[in-house]
């Protein structure tokens, strides 16, 4: 088991593994979030599995673009979804050790996020509709003030761990080398502030409606149809999923398995199962209980997330002494 050919087939193993679970459990989780939201508002919804039927639907419909589209509009969308694909490859899921482990550093996954949503912008703007500029410049407002609070957030991580490399991280705190710390506790409500932004849910947007005021993905999306939505579509999807699995990777990270010991993979898959339904279940009654924030009023919100991201660097300078 020691051996280094084992250990890197075992990684290209549960790399191939991982991607099974991505391309299922991506849009199956989505799904299901949808289908619970709208028991929770007393309507029947659509199925669990309308969503890999909306896949292949908008798969097998001719693109249809502006007459003054120009090549953006066609390429962007690849880029959108090559982008949070790859950001999704580097988040782990069910084991540690993935052949992409040396390359899961958090700069490199929010970077992907970033390209992601600067090709969106440049597809929506394309076209020249209003609407998709709209979006754009929501988008654009919300990520001023969000990306600051991820770097901090992962800057306390390499203050904690000493690396920002996503598998070294979730290694030790699965071990519980670490400890339970208030700097951690203050990065997760950071962080989960900044993922309801990424993700567009509420209280910061809302991906169930199409309306003029709450628009902020989906403006950037209206000039698309066919395999040029059906790329945006899976990339939403995906993000959905990444965000969900990188939370859990980093504040949830037990259950994992070693990449490298292929009989724990089981436990491995049925602790990030649960994990992944428990964070969607709890988002989706969060959801319920809350109402759609005005758009001038996210910026104070994210103002807090950012507050409390500088809170747990300060609380680590000082008790760790660092100088």
């Amino acid at each position: 088991m020691n051996s280094p050919i084992l250990i890197a087939l075992f990684g290209l193993i549960a790399l191939a593994l991982h991607v099974t679970v991505l391309a299922i459990g991506a849009p199956w989780l989505l799904g299901y979030s949808r289908c619970l939201q709208a028991r929770l508002q007393g309507r029947r919804g659509p199925p669990t599995l309308q969503v890999f039927r909306d896949l292949t639907r908008l798969w097998r419909k001719e693109s249809m673009l502006a007459e003054n589209a120009s090549s953006v509009s066609q390429i962007a969308p690849l880029v959108v979804f090559a982008a949070s694909a790859t950001a999704a490859l580097l988040v782990p899921s069910f084991a540690l050790g993935l052949s992409t482990g040396p390359a899961s550093d958090l700069i490199l996954i929010a970077g992907l996020f970033s390209l992601s949503r600067a090709a969106s912008a440049l597809a929506a703007m394309d076209v020249g509709n209003w609407f998709g500029g709209l979006g754009v410049s929501r988008e654009f407002l919300l990520a001023f003030f969000a990306e600051p609070v991820l770097l901090l957030v992962f800057f306390t991580l390499n203050l904690v761990a000493g690396s920002t490399n996503l598998d070294h991280i979730a290694e030790l705190l699965r071990t519980g080398v670490l400890g339970l710390r208030l700097s951690l506790g203050l990065a997760l409500a950071a962080m989960i502030t900044v993922a309801l932004t990424e993700m567009g849910r509420l209280p910061i947007g809302n991906p169930s409606t199409h309306l003029e005021v709450t628009m902020l993905h989906e403006a950037e999306t209206l000039e698309f149809s066919g395999r040029e939505l059906a790329f945006i579509e899976a990339a939403a999807m995906l993000r959905f999923f990444t965000w969900l699995a990188l939370l859990a990777a980093i504040f949830a990270p037990f259950g994992i398995a070693p990449a490298a010991s292929p009989f724990d993979w089981p436990l491995g898959l049925l602790s990030f199962g649960a994990k992944m339904l428990l964070l969607a279940t709890a988002l989706v009654f969060f959801e319920a209980g809350v109402a759609r924030m005005r758009i001038f009023r996210v910026p104070e919100l994210l103002g807090i997330a950012l507050m409390l991201s500088m809170l747990a660097v300060l609380f680590l300078f000082v008790s760790e002494g660092y100088t």
